[in-house]
């Protein structure tokens, strides 16, 4: 058991008063009171001292990290591990503390430290789980996705295949189903596990088909998780099956464009759009040399803050990058004019995944970015028609999914329906 310590009577009478104040105290103020009673009565001030060193480090209100932020965290986790691992509450407390901890690792680019602390939250994780008889370990998804940005994926997906399996039988009640399926299939296609990747889209639309069916949930999300399927069909060789899911997304989007959803839904199908819209580009966005990758697979929201700031900064390389390369493209279409394509794809979709959480400016920042790769890959066309007409099928989906985000279901449906023109596909 933790031992009481002798303090000095007056500190003590000072901490109490500033806690049973009636005044507003600050967050400093309260870690200094818990700092002198935690060694009085460490059962009842312990855990209360590691909660306000957290709270200390960050403030929500502002935004703002504390100036020792990293320093008050590791505070919080040194207080966590003191508690007597007697007391039922003590491994709750850890695990916040812990998890505070390893996103400021992040958050400074020590993210070897960030990921064993990960590490130590799953196994926290395990132990609680076969505890409690929870089938759904606390901690995995946050490994899977630490592995994933440091290129692990055959564990990732390993990990991730355990997660969603775990939480299949609950079925997609709390929603949080529909996010982790995403993450599995990123992980599993990251792996190379085609056969697996493919079956785990089909079950996310089949399981979004549902919902919408019964107006559990948007039938915008049951569009984006079919032209997904359809994407990674072609990518895997199944063109007949990724015409076929291209034609149920078809009478999905009449439907939208006659009638629009047939609720009011919050706003989280944007970034259900945004997580689909950044996989499709997650190969052709990757370089060795541009830092981390995010898990391709997970809302930006859960991206670790080194790995995401990395993604975002890229934007302003890549902008002069596509300005350069198209004065060279318009001197030497044959030679730049593909790769023009590629770049500003990479750049639009970055910038859409950016502006998306931002929604009073998401509109405006990106549609002429969705534009310019419309009209690029109509050029192509005269250079390329084979590859001309795949690209510009490619991009008119594209903005056409950007045209449901923003709830412009006509033009939605006109790009959709010159996208399968472009690959034969329309009537």
């Amino acid at each position: 058991m933790n031992q009481p310590r002798k303090v000095d009577q007056d500190d003590i009478v000072r901490a109490r008063n500033v806690l049973l104040a009636s005044g507003r105290r600050t967050p400093s103020e309260e870690v200094d009171a818990y700092r002198v009673l935690a060694q009085v009565s460490p059962v009842s001030y312990l855990p209360l001292l590691a909660s306000a060193l957290q709270h200390l480090s960050y403030d929500g209100g502002s935004g703002k990290r504390h100036a020792s932020c990293l320093a008050l965290c590791e505070e919080a986790v040194a207080v966590a591990r003191s508690i007597d691992p007697a007391e039922p509450g003590r491994a709750d407390v850890l695990y916040q503390a812990l998890n505070t901890f390893q996103r400021e690792l992040y958050e400074v680019g020590r993210r070897t430290e960030g990921l064993a602390l990960r590490a130590e939250m799953l196994a926290m994780g395990r132990a609680q789980a076969e505890l409690s008889g929870d089938p759904v370990v606390q901690g995995l998804g946050e490994w899977a996705a630490g592995l994933s940005e440091e290129g692990r994926y055959a564990e990732a997906a390993d990990a991730m295949t355990e997660l969603v399996a775990a939480m299949l039988p609950g079925g997609p009640r709390s929603g949080a189903l529909a996010w982790s399926l995403l993450e599995w299939i990123a992980a599993l296609h990251d792996a190379g596990r085609s056969g697996e990747a493919l079956a785990a889209f089909g079950t996310l639309v089949g399981m979004e088909a549902t919902e919408a069916a019964e107006d559990r949930g948007p039938m915008a999300c049951h569009l984006y998780s079919l032209i997904g399927y359809a994407q990674m069909l072609d990518a895997y060789g199944q063109s007949r099956q990724a015409a076929l899911a291209r034609q149920e997304a078809l009478v999905l989007l009449e439907e939208l464009a006659d009638t629009g959803e047939r609720k009011v839904w919050s706003g989280y199908q944007m970034s259900f759009w945004a997580v689909l819209l950044s996989m499709s580009s997650a190969e052709s966005g990757r370089s060795a040399s541009d830092g981390p990758h995010p898990s391709s697979g997970a809302d930006p929201m859960h991206w670790s803050p080194s790995a995401k700031q990395c993604y975002f900064d890229s934007r302003h390389a890549l902008r002069e990058e596509v300005d350069a390369l198209a004065l060279r493209a318009a001197e030497d279409p044959d030679r730049h004019l593909a790769e023009l394509v590629r770049l500003n794809r990479v750049l639009t979709i970055r910038s859409a995944v950016y502006w998306e959480s931002r929604t009073h400016r998401f509109a405006k920042e990106v549609h002429s970015l969705f534009d310019d790769g419309v009209s690029l890959a109509r050029r192509l066309i005269r250079h390329d028609p084979e590859q001309g007409k795949q690209t510009l099928a490619r991009n008119l989906i594209d903005r056409s999914t950007f045209h449901t985000a923003t709830h412009e279901f006509g033009p939605a449906l006109d790009d959709f329906r010159q996208a399968l023109s472009c690959l034969g596909e329309g009537d």
